[in-house]
């Protein structure tokens, strides 16, 4: 019990120090999307997706799940996916349509953790529906700048990142609804308890 406390408190662990690293490519991708390198923007694409992997795997492996990584890991995803599909709505690689779709569904979320909060719970698991969602939109989008240039390559690149968009949307969205009823499950039981409570106390 007292190494689970001693995990679950710690800060600087390899996962929470690869999540920090992928924040920071934040700024570099914008960068590098906004200065027309698309290599190097395609490179830091994959380099992103892939600590998104990384870090969960060695948090399971390392025995190195924290709370403060529970928090870290979904919010640098979610940052990086925002900002990647900002700078492509910029170059007009995507419309700015799928910018609003998605940026909708994280605003339902981030209003969420305030209400968890006044009834005493913290921010919710991700679940792997959700982690699935955000490894095709991170899959997708190195596929669809890739797609910007001509050729066979370009048109495979854009039919597949397209195929990774639309599913990564649904299985983005299909998750925000998963925590919605979540929360919506644990304020029941919460006012169900209180009203038991209340019933005995009378």
């Amino acid at each position: 019990m007292q190494q689970d406390q001693e995990i679950g408190s710690s800060v600087w662990t390899v996962p929470n120090l690869i999540s920090v690293l992928r924040l920071a490519l934040v700024p570099v991708f914008a960068v590098l999307i906004v200065s027309h390198h698309d290599g190097w923007a395609l490179a830091v694409l994959a380099f992103s997706g892939f600590t998104d992997w990384l870090d969960g795997m060695l948090a399971r492996r390392l025995n190195q799940t924290s709370r403060l990584g529970q928090m870290l890991d979904p919010a640098a995803d979610r940052l990086f996916i925002f900002v990647t599909l900002v700078g492509l709505a910029w170059r007009d690689v995507v419309p700015l349509w799928l910018v609003l779709v998605i940026a909708a569904r994280d605003l339902m979320l981030t209003c969420l953790v305030p209400v968890l909060a006044r009834h005493g719970y913290g921010p919710l698991e991700v679940s792997l529906v959700g982690k699935a969602g955000t490894f095709a939109l991170l899959y997708a989008f190195p596929l669809l700048l890739l797609a910007q240039h001509p050729g066979a390559l370009g048109t495979v690149a854009h039919i597949v990142g397209w195929a990774f968009t639309w599913w990564g949307v649904a299985l983005y969205w299909l998750a925000g609804a998963q925590y919605v009823t979540t929360a919506r499950r644990l304020f029941a039981a919460d006012a169900a308890g209180q009203a038991a409570s209340a019933g005995e106390a009378g």
